[in-house]
């Protein structure tokens, strides 16, 4: 007879809330861990998007997503040129914010050139940009659908194709245009502000600027051999695609990633105590059972096994449902919810060692009572 089966079935609606209230728990602890994958993978993912090799920068900086840069538009020109470059493209990032069907979209704005390095490298519906104006590419979470219009400044923008999981650091979804009209967004005047300039003899500017250049290699070239021929330049900067992706998760997102660890730190802390006191507690509402398996004969190693049972039962069931809760709500999270099996896993293996330390008090109490307490009033 399985004794921790038997006294979970007595107690059954009990244990079942336990357990479901210990999953919620363990489903906080889940989704921070997702959270946090997530906010390291969306940094990357903008940078990865358009499958360089390469990024060429304003001097002194580290590139476009950890500090501003602006260099002239024909550095292009000159980085293709160099030997070892296969093709280089203008890009330019910018955060707009734009109305939609009566809300406010906050937009990550990408311009690149058409058949240049820049755009995206899969399209989920539709189909690349083929004008040279007005027309876009958007990431799903923006909400927008092939054929929407939608206005950014001055200029209204047709969606031809679909995007998935673009999104940047902060979490805005990104939208792709062509780099004129991304120049002409960042750059353009509105008409006053433009005849305010004209009136006080200001010279116009150029609108020909980039925040970087983004190059594309070819396969037998050496990345670091090429960055550092164009570092050689005093007024530009390059970087190889591991350091850029280092840059962004080391610098960008490490308060992010620092705060998040901490606080999933903390959770795992606390469902540790909390899972401890919940069998410790159980093993003490027990403690005049136990005594009388002790009186009739009971070996000390069926009580140890009835609380060990117990705990891993309950550790085991509150992370089961603790993960069916996190997978079936992950996608309604504002920020993306990633979680790999190892994190799953690693979980389980933390959860099922903090159970066997718990059910260690609660057999040293068990071990400890007194027979004759099994004939107490």
């Amino acid at each position: 007879m399985n004794l921790a089966y038997r006294d979970v079935r007595h107690n059954l609606f009990r244990f079942l809330l336990t357990c479901f209230g210990l999953s919620l728990l363990i489903a906080v602890v889940l989704s921070m861990t997702g959270i946090y994958n997530g906010l390291v993978v969306d940094a990357l993912t903008i940078a990865r998007a358009p499958n360089a090799d390469l990024w060429v920068v304003e001097t002194g900086t580290r590139g476009p997503f950890a500090e501003a840069s602006r260099i002239p538009g024909d550095t292009r020109q000159v980085i293709a040129g160099i030997h070892g470059v296969a093709d280089a493209g203008g890009i330019t990032y910018q955060t707009a914010e734009a109305d939609f069907l009566g809300n406010k979209l906050r937009l990550y704005v990408v311009g690149y050139q058409q058949g240049r390095p820049g755009a995206p490298e899969h399209l989920l519906e539709g189909r690349y940009i083929t004008r040279s104006h007005y027309e876009m590419i958007a990431d799903t979470r923006t909400g927008l659908k092939l054929g929407d219009r939608i206005r950014l400044g001055r200029n209204s923008f047709q969606v031809v194709g679909l995007v998935e999981d673009h999104v940047n650091s902060g979490g805005d979804p990104a939208v792709y245009i062509t780099l004129q009209d991304a120049q002409t967004l960042q750059f353009e005047l509105a008409p006053p502000a433009a005849r305010v300039q004209l009136a006080r003899g200001a010279t116009p500017q150029s609108q020909d600027t980039v925040n970087a250049v983004i190059a594309r290699l070819h396969p037998n070239a050496d990345a670091d051999a090429v960055a550092e021929t164009i570092r050689r330049w005093k007024h530009l900067s390059a970087t190889t695609q591991t350091e850029q992706e280092l840059i962004l998760t080391g610098s960008v997102v490490d308060l992010a990633k620092r705060q998040i660890g901490l606080f999933m730190t903390l959770l795992l802390a606390v469902s540790a105590v909390v899972i401890a006191l919940i069998i410790y507690t159980m093993t003490m509402e027990k403690l005049k059972q136990i005594a009388t398996l002790k009186l009739i004969g009971a070996p000390d190693q069926t009580i140890v096994a009835l609380i060990v049972q117990q705990a891993l039962a309950l550790g085991g069931i509150s992370w089961s449902i603790g993960l069916v809760i996190i997978m079936s709500i992950k996608d309604y999270f504002p920020r993306r919810v990633i979680l790999e099996p190892i994190n799953a896993l690693a979980l389980a293996a933390i959860i099922f060692v903090v159970c066997i330390i718990a059910s260690g008090l609660g057999i040293r109490a068990a071990l400890k009572v007194d027979p004759a307490t099994a004939l107490g009033g």
